[in-house]
Order: C-alpha cells, then sequence, then structure tokens
C-alpha cells in the first residue's frame, strides 16, 4: 500500500527516529496497517540492553503514533509541510505485553476513534506475529510551527 519511498514523502523523520517500513493497509479514516522490520542495527541496542537487546516501550509507541500520523495525513488528503509538526497529546492505557528483539517484525494497526477540533483519538497495538506486544490509547494534534 505505502512503501518507504512513499513514506518519506509523508513523515518528516529520518534516521534514527522513522519507526515505519511499509504500510500494508489503509482505510482512510478507520485504521492502518503499518510494519516496522527491527533489526539489530537500531541505534537503541547499544545501551538497551548490551547484554539481551529489547526495543524499549517508548520506541513501540512512536512508532504507533506515526503510523497514526500516516492515517491522519491520508485521511486529510494533505501534505506536511516544513511548518507543520505532528505530536503527541496523550497517551493512556499503555501496556507491554511482549519484548520486541532484533528480527522481530512489529506490525502495528491502529484505528482512528475520532477527530475533532484538530485533536485525534487513535487506538492500537502492536504484535509479533499473533502475540501483543504493545497496545495503547494515543491522542495527537497537528500543529503550524513558526
Amino acid at each position: 500500500m505505502m512503501d518507504i519511498h512513499q513514506i518519506l514523502q509523508k513523515l518528516p523523520h529520518r534516521y534514527p527516529i522513522l519507526l515505519v517500513d511499509r504500510v500494508l493497509e489503509l482505510e482512510k479514516g478507520v485504521r492502518i496497517k503499518a510494519l516496522k522490520n527491527v533489526t539489530m542495527n537500531e541505534p537503541y541496542f547499544t545501551g538497551h540492553f548490551p547484554h539481551r537487546p529489547v526495543m524499549p516501550g517508548v520506541m513501540m509507541l512512536e512508532a504507533m503514533a506515526q503510523a497514526a500520523a500516516l492515517l491522519s495525513i491520508e485521511t486529510l488528503g494533505i501534505a506536511l509541510d516544513d511548518k507543520s509538526v505532528f505530536y503527541f497529546a496523550g497517551i493512556d492505557g499503555a501496556r507491554f505485553k511482549r519484548p520486541v528483539e532484533p528480527g522481530d517484525q512489529l506490525v502495528l494497526e491502529v484505528f482512528l476513534d475520532r477527530a475533532k477540533a484538530g485533536i485525534f483519538k487513535f487506538r492500537g497495538n502492536g504484535r509479533v506475529g499473533t502475540e501483543v506486544a504493545v497496545e495503547a490509547e494515543l491522542m495527537c494534534t497537528m500543529r503550524k510551527v513558526a
């Protein structure tokens, strides 16, 4: 549905913080299913943890937020410019159920629950295979910056 080249055109994120490698499915205004290939080359693995590398929970939440931003951008039919930023406005009910390690594919599924007054509310999860690794409710907003 969307490869890395198309993602790079839509999101301002770049290495090492770009955390969506591919969009597998997208229904505007409804849901997105995206993929993060987790490799040993991720910079956070050098310190988290050297003896047993585990993807930090905040990075899993960031990956979900980036998928949510792609869903919002596509739903609104807009393009972000240098003066637009998509910010977290809140995270609720975050739960980490399984470690995500190098070699895993984290499949992110995010649903748009509500969009009102520039605030978008999502619920989502990340799975490795059939196992839920992370789940949360996210709120994001798009703002113009100077």
